[in-house]
C-alpha cells in the first residue's frame, strides 16, 4: 500500500524498468497522480493502483514506461482536460 503522504510535487516517476518516465505534478483527488505537463504541454493521469513503491525522492509503477505512457489518461478524474 503506497502512502500517498510521501507523494510530493516534483517527485521522478519511474517504471518497471528502472528509467524515469514523468515527473510528478501533484495528487489529484484520492486515487489519481496528475503528472507534469510533457514536452507536447499536456498532463497526464495515472492512477494508484499502478504504484509499486514511494521512497524518499521517488515514485514507481508497475509497468514499462512504454506502457504506461500507453495507457495514462489525458482526463483528469473530475473529467476535466488541463
Amino acid at each position: 500500500m503506497t502512502d500517498t503522504d510521501q507523494i510530493k510535487p516534483d517527485m521522478p516517476v519511474f517504471c518497471s524498468e528502472d528509467s524515469q518516465f514523468a515527473t510528478v505534478d501533484h495528487m489529484e483527488g484520492t486515487d489519481t497522480l496528475k503528472l507534469k505537463k510533457n514536452t507536447d504541454g499536456e498532463h497526464h493521469y495515472i492512477p494508484l493502483s499502478w504504484l509499486t513503491l514511494t521512497e524518499g525522492d521517488k515514485v514507481k509503477v508497475d509497468r514499462p514506461g512504454g506502457q504506461a505512457m500507453q495507457e495514462w489518461s489525458q482526463t483528469s478524474p473530475t473529467g476535466s482536460r488541463h
